[in-house]
């Protein structure tokens, strides 16, 4: 049995004991994710308080726009990740679509942060209403193919956590950088609106380019498995019943939803947090980098661990971990800032572990879904978990605005015990359900690594042999 001439390096089959995908090949892939992490923390992290702020638009507008856009998701990843497993090219399954989203990205993420200046009242919700749509659905034409071609790389059960553990180091260092950009922009609003409107177009700009580079390398240079073309699914519907259907997968929906409630927090909540309980905003970067770096360092110390425990293991306990650090911080008071930071770190130590855990373990759940009906469809599975991830996103956006709306929140302005209560309670509390409610669903996930290799096993007998 040999590979077949168009797959990439370390993507041969099974059979060829000890091989790995070579690290050259993985930072190629893994390229796009720094563009993508700046981009999503900043809207996640900014665009609310840059929305309320800088625009002036209320905060229940704007969570109305973030939840409605969730909406839309659930039609917009179906069809991406649908066609994405359909698309038949000589670039492969994947590509096309990464190359493809390279202009939406770039002119979606301009229209968030450059609003005109003379744009007011309905115009201007309008403008910012299709921001938000455009850059959600821009993204999902670039995260579903491609993380679909991240589980396609291999069907080793520890490579999978290897090839993921550096998509999220890649990300999270987006994300860092990101913290850079919002450190400019709450410089900016010392010099008021227009000073930070100012700041927020060119820097749009500047990582729109940027990031359109990352996203053309891994489009034009990586190669995809020829064996995997045409064998996506032939009906819409009948491929996201399988996913339904499949128990492994629909229990990680569930964890998955739960988790990402709960880390939204993070990123929606951490400004106010920063600005109106501890009293100190302009630390508000280095608050989150306290969770970030130990995101990042910590995924080499964690690919063993996975090894010798198990991933489904290691995945309970981070979820445990950042569940117990998120739900200390309800005791944040004014001052607080070694706290925070200390307890910023064990989240991270945490989330490095389910940000290289979960992506592999969803692999591993498609390797059954192609035991059981015969196809390909990472496609349809990534869709469904990137509509989960961005759907408890959005709920959290549209959370936050409601709750800030009703428990009296009045922007850049002294708040009461009632308001600080409410953003403690969504920082701490609320995560750390969310949290141990994702650790016992995810105690029933059943796939075992003996259970993957028997069915990688199989798999393998049932491939054609290819003769030279």
């Amino acid at each position: 049995m040999t590979a077949d001439s168009s797959m990439p390096p370390g993507a041969e089959p099974l059979s060829a004991k000890g091989r790995r995908v070579p690290l050259s090949l993985i930072s190629i892939y893994c390229l796009p994710t720094v563009g993508a992490g700046f981009m999503y923390l900043l809207v996640a992290l900014y665009l609310m308080k840059f929305a309320t702020d800088v625009l002036g638009i209320s905060p229940a507008a704007m969570g109305t726009i973030f939840g409605l856009s969730r909406i839309w998701d659930a039609i917009s990843d179906p069809v991406v990740g649908y066609w994405s497993d359909r698309t038949h090219t000589r670039m492969g399954r994947r590509r096309p679509w990464i190359l493809a989203s390279i202009v939406p990205i770039f002119a979606a993420y301009l229209m968030l942060w450059s609003p005109p200046a003379d744009l007011s009242g309905d115009a201007l919700l309008v403008w910012v209403t299709v921001g938000v749509f455009g850059f959600y659905t821009a993204m999902t034409v670039f995260a579903v193919p491609h993380l679909s071609l991240g589980a396609e790389l291999t069907r080793d059960h520890h490579d999978r956590s290897r090839i993921f553990g550096i998509r999220h180091i890649g990300w999270t260092l987006g994300s860092v950088t990101a913290l850079a950009g919002m450190g400019l922009l709450i410089g900016a609003e010392h010099e008021g609106a227009a000073e930070v409107r100012s700041v927020a177009r060119e820097l749009a700009l500047g990582v729109a380019i940027v990031t359109a580079v990352m996203l053309a390398i891994p489009a034009l240079r990586l190669r995809e498995r020829a064996d995997f073309q045409d064998r996506g699914p032939r009906n819409p519907y009948a491929a996201f019943r399988d996913v339904l259907t499949n128990v492994h997968a629909r229990l990680l929906i569930a964890v998955t939803f739960v988790e990402h409630l709960g880390s939204a927090t993070m990123s929606v909540v951490t400004l106010y947090i920063a600005q109106y309980v501890i009293g100190m905003p302009e630390l508000a970067p280095l608050f989150i980098l306290s969770y970030m770096i130990p995101s990042i360092v910590s995924v080499p110390m964690w690919l063993p661990i996975a090894r010798r425990f198990g991933k489904k293991q290691l995945w309970i306990f981070s979820l445990l971990l950042t569940g117990f650090s998120f739900g200390s911080m309800f005791f944040l008071g004014e001052g607080d800032v070694v706290m925070i930071c200390v307890l910023a770190a064990f989240a991270g130590l945490a989330a490095g572990a389910g940000g290289t855990l979960a992506p592999s373990v969803q692999a591993d759940v498609i390797d059954v879904d192609e035991y059981q009906t015969g196809e390909r469809k990472e496609g349809a599975y990534f869709a469904t978990w990137n509509f989960v991830y961005k759907s408890s996103t959005g709920i959290m956006l549209m959370v936050t605005g409601f709750v800030l709306e009703f428990s009296g929140f009045v922007p850049n302005a002294p708040q009461t015990e009632e308001v600080k209560l409410a953003l403690r309670s969504l920082f701490a509390l609320f995560p750390m359900v969310c949290y141990v409610v994702g650790a016992l669903i995810l105690s029933r996930f059943a796939l075992t690594e003996t259970e993957h290799a028997r069915i990688r096993r199989e798999l393998e007998a049932r491939r054609p042999v290819s003769k030279h």
